[in-house]
């Protein structure tokens, strides 16, 4: 057995991420099933839904490196506590934009809701700042996989989310975003009481940290740069084809239940078979499990984008989806983090998130344009062509690597 897996201090800082995942996946879930019909129930176009992901994955940027400089320089607790906390009050300020019918500040609440997202995804690096080298993918996987309790049930409030928001006054859409401010609240503050001793600072100890997007900059080459475009360019694809899946699926007739249910198992995809996904990577090799990652990907754009009315095809495309993007995120996630050392880690892990969401909310902003002028087949067309260069720099990579060796 590893001294990672017998480890007191690491046991128990996986199992307070495990507990506020679970806590804060019910938030981003309800959230994301919502966002974009929110956004075409304010604007009256498909055309604007996209931008729900847009704010999103652009809030979820905006945070990711001042959380990842607070953590390099006073340890992840107060970081992830500032995400959480930033999501619920942007969960809120969008239950106002709803009321008030205003597109400004609907946009602004979902770029703070991002700020859910940047904690979320900074909570699996928390997980392995302590782990084994052989342990990372797993370590990492855990944490990542008990996000799908929360994130699963999430979009299937918006049934009860409507019931609610009818009882205290507010839209329909706006009831699982109340859900959403709750459930971010207390994982802020579940964070802040229970992740002692702090993972970060117990592992660097006293180790100087670089700061800042351009002392990170730097150490993205090599393996790293591989692993943090495989990162983006999985996360695109996904958020491309994502967030106009429930516009696709309404203008195609299906129920509000129906579409949530979609949603439910797509996020099921993503999280799932995460510690299977982490066994993997360790085992089996990183590269390896990221190019398994991109064929599921390839598969799933296809499956979804010949869909048509088909509301079993769609949810079996939006499962796949979430499968493939699970292999090459948690995957190059662990390939990014053993090819640093734990004083560089917080800054790059940053970068690598950054480029991640700015790549999805690129996705998500192309995705609205290109169905409202060619057709939802046509964005799972022009994302599946985003695998290319990940499947060409992996393989690349192998063969500089066997060269060398």
């Amino acid at each position: 057995m590893t001294s990672a897996a017998i480890d007191p201090v690491q046991r128990r800082i996986v199992a307070v991420l495990v507990l506020v995942q679970v806590i804060g996946g019910v938030g981003n879930g309800a959230g994301l099933a919502v966002g974009a019909l929110l956004i075409k129930d304010i604007t009256g176009s498909s055309g604007w839904s996209g931008m729900a992901v847009v704010m999103l994955t652009l809030g979820a940027a905006a945070f990711t490196i001042p959380l990842s400089s607070i953590a390099a320089r006073a340890g992840r607790r107060p970081a992830l506590t500032l995400g959480w906390l930033a999501g619920a009050a942007g969960a809120a300020v969008s239950v106002v934009g709803a009321e008030l019918e205003s597109l400004p500040v609907t946009l602004l609440g979902l770029v703070m809701f991002g700020g859910s997202t940047a904690a979320n995804l900074q909570s699996r690096f928390a997980a392995v700042d302590r782990a084994e080298p052989s342990q990372i993918g797993r370590s990492l996987s855990i944490v990542v996989w008990s996000t799908t309790v929360g994130a699963v049930i999430g979009p299937n409030l918006t049934g009860p989310g409507a019931s609610f928001a009818d009882a205290v006054g507010v839209p329909d859409l706006a009831g699982p975003m109340i859900f959403s401010a709750v459930g971010f609240g207390v994982a802020g503050l579940l964070t802040l009481a229970l992740l002692r001793p702090d993972p970060l600072v117990h592992a660097a100890g006293a180790a100087p940290a670089p700061r800042g997007i351009r002392a990170a900059l730097p150490y993205a080459r090599g393996r790293t740069l591989t692993a943090i475009w495989a990162i983006a360019s999985s996360h695109a694809v996904m958020v491309a084809v994502m967030a106009l899946t429930p516009v696709h699926m309404e203008d195609h007739g299906a129920a509000l239940k129906v579409i949530g249910l979609t949603i439910s198992l797509h996020i099921a995809g993503m999280f799932a078979l995460s510690p299977v996904m982490g066994w993997l990577s360790d085992s089996w090799g990183h590269d390896r499990t990221i190019l398994l990652g991109q064929s599921v990907l390839v598969l799933a754009v296809f499956v979804a984008g010949t869909s048509g009315s088909s509301e079993v095809q769609i949810t079996i495309g939006l499962t796949l989806l979430g499968i493939g993007w699970s292999a090459s995120v948690i995957a190059g996630a662990a390939k990014l983090t053993a090819s640093l050392d734990v004083a560089t880690r917080p800054l790059v892990q940053g970068l690598s998130d950054l480029t991640m969401n700015l790549a999805g909310a690129l996705g998500g902003l192309l995705a609205g344009l290109v169905v409202a002028i060619s057709g939802f087949g046509t964005l799972n067309a022009a994302a599946a062509v985003l695998t290319i260069p990940v499947v060409v720099l992996i393989l690349s990579g192998r063969r500089v690597a066997a060269r060398i060796a």
